[in-house]
């Protein structure tokens, strides 16, 4: 059972409004059109090498369209913690299904993110099959 404090009730009534306001844009703006308001990546722009982030906007644009094989295109690794971070919120309040102890076992585990983060960042930034599927279209 989720323990819903004063502070926590306040942090998901300032963050609904602000993700839903995130979707709307991101709804409406389409990140693939060049010289839309959204910005680009500070690190790819800087470097030409993809950040673990890079291509997330595209994805969740894709992703609001209801174009999921785009979306896993753009960003593989952060379409699949998408559903995985808010899992992870809630389990850190006390929510703690039973049949999701395994997953969130090994997810609460920085270590683990301490090794897939860097490699994801790594391999996506290899010019080679199959590695460049890592990597969002240019």
């Amino acid at each position: 059972m989720i323990a819903l404090t004063r502070p926590r009730v306040l942090l998901l009534a300032a963050t609904v409004p602000l993700v839903a306001a995130g979707a709307l844009v991101l709804r409406v703006v389409d990140p693939n059109q060049p010289g839309n308001l959204l910005p680009r990546c500070v690190f790819h722009s800087l470097t030409g090498l993809w950040c673990p982030g890079c291509g997330m906007t595209r994805a969740l644009h894709a992703l609001l369209q209801g174009d999921l094989p785009t979306a896993l295109h753009m960003n593989p690794l952060g379409m699949l913690m998408l559903p995985l971070l808010p899992m992870m919120l809630f389990w850190s309040w006390g929510w703690q299904p039973r049949v999701l102890q395994p997953l969130m076992g090994w997810a609460m585990d920085p270590r683990v993110w301490l090794v897939v983060i860097p490699a994801y960042w790594l391999l996506r930034n290899l010019p080679w099959f199959p590695f460049t599927l890592l990597a969002p279209p240019a």
